[in-house]
């Protein structure tokens, strides 16, 4: 996996990953920035965040799961002094669907927890304390 990351101007820099995919990182005005991206620590949490989602279709896909929707939301902590690295992370799954068993959700989360989402466990082994919770939201059939 490679990717590169390009300074523009202030602390704005644009970064492209191997598969050629671009987006734009900046800081706060205070910080030099124009605010014009998310901050590069906003981008790893977002990154954990789809990764695990990532996984939590994947497993409930292969369940034959009649999934609509999956929402990763996020609420991160960190420390207060240099590097102020994530203490801690809590992720919160909302799981829509048809039918869908609270025993499979609750089987795709731990999966993901424990086995797959390589950024999550990376996190994890470097000391941060990652917690989960989930819903599921029953849809309607049209």
């Amino acid at each position: 996996m490679k990717a590169r990351v390009k300074w523009t101007e202030g602390r704005q820099f644009v970064a492209e990953s191997g598969s050629g995919h671009s987006v734009v990182i900046d800081g706060p005005p205070d910080h030099g920035g124009r605010n014009t991206g998310p901050r590069p620590m906003e981008m790893l949490l977002m990154g954990m965040g789809s990764c695990t989602a990532f996984d939590i279709l994947n497993i409930l896909d292969k369940a034959r799961a009649d999934v609509t929707d999956c929402v990763a939301e996020l609420d991160a902590e960190r420390a207060d002094e240099v590097p102020a690295v994530f203490t801690k992370i809590h992720v919160h799954f909302v799981v829509s669907g048809h039918a869908l068993k609270e025993k499979q959700v609750a089987r795709a989360v731990e999966l993901s927890a424990e086995k797959y989402c390589s950024a999550s466990i990376m996190l994890v082994n470097g000391g941060v304390k990652i917690t989960h919770s989930f819903e599921i939201i029953e849809e309607a059939r049209t």
